[in-house]
């Protein structure tokens, strides 16, 4: 299948995927919520979710592996192979805090050819293919032009799980405050990378991320002109691991401020 054919098939099931969330009841008694790890929670509408996917996706690709946190959380490389995420932001919909989205990329042999980050409560699909650009309904996307960090607005997402490194995480804030006009956490990092691929952030970071956090919005980064790595600088592909976005100028600064020792 080409790109655009992956394309259609992600986008075909992040839609129906959403629309089903955005019909599913809430479960607002915490009762009902089920603990992946210290504050990490996952509900029925996740696995409904989750469902959804993968019948429409191995509907139209049978061969095809698909690996998530609740699927498969090993990662595989070899032939294709979806990434998925039915609900980035559980805990935001699960606060009634509109901002949560639904994300899916395809890969083949390690190469990412096709990604949708899907905006649930706006019905609005992010999407791109490799070599194709990156579009949001009728128009393309590009990342910011903005090169002065003074100006620039930044992404970021707090340790929440791991806060073995969290004063780690606090020093780079700082730093990144100081020479910036302001950092934003919203939740969703799928959606934060779609943001950065809008031009609406000048920039993102977070310490760890899975796979299917970062896959879909990672190529839309890149086919709207922007940089996606890891704090090393080296290109971040289906893995799990720290990472650092923007447009290329803000990028280059945030890397150098992320790893300065001052």
């Amino acid at each position: 299948m080409s790109p655009l054919d992956l394309l259609y098939r992600a986008k075909s099931a992040a839609e129906l995927a959403a629309s089903f969330i955005r019909s599913a009841e809430r479960p607002v008694d915490p009762a009902g919520w089920t603990h992946k790890g210290r504050r990490d929670f996952v509900t029925e509408v996740d696995h409904k979710a989750e469902q959804i996917i993968v019948d429409v996706l191995q509907r139209g690709t049978p061969e095809g592996h698909v690996i998530g946190e609740e699927l498969s959380p090993d990662l595989v490389t070899k032939g294709l192979v979806w990434i998925v995420d039915p609900l980035d932001g559980t805990t935001n919909f699960l606060h009634g805090y509109p901002w949560y989205a639904v994300s899916i990329a395809a890969a083949v042999d390690g190469v990412l050819e096709a990604g949708v980050v899907h905006n649930v409560p706006r019905n609005e699909s992010y999407v791109a293919s490799r070599g194709g650009g990156a579009w949001l309904g009728e128009r393309r996307l590009r990342v910011s032009t903005i090169e002065d960090p003074e100006f620039a607005l930044v992404a970021t997402g707090f340790p929440f799980r791991e806060l073995s490194r969290l004063a780690e995480y606090q020093n780079q804030f700082g730093r990144v405050a100081a020479g910036t006009s302001g950092i934003r956490r919203a939740g969703a990092a799928a959606l934060d990378l779609a943001d950065v691929a809008a031009g609406r952030f000048d920039g993102f970071w977070e310490q760890r991320l899975s796979a299917w956090d970062i896959a879909a919005g990672s190529l839309v980064i890149r086919e709207a002109g922007g940089v996606v790595t890891d704090l090393s600088g080296r290109n971040v592909g289906i893995e799990h691991t720290a990472i650092v976005a923007g447009n290329p100028r803000i990028h280059n600064w945030l890397l150098k401020v992320l790893n300065s020792q001052e």
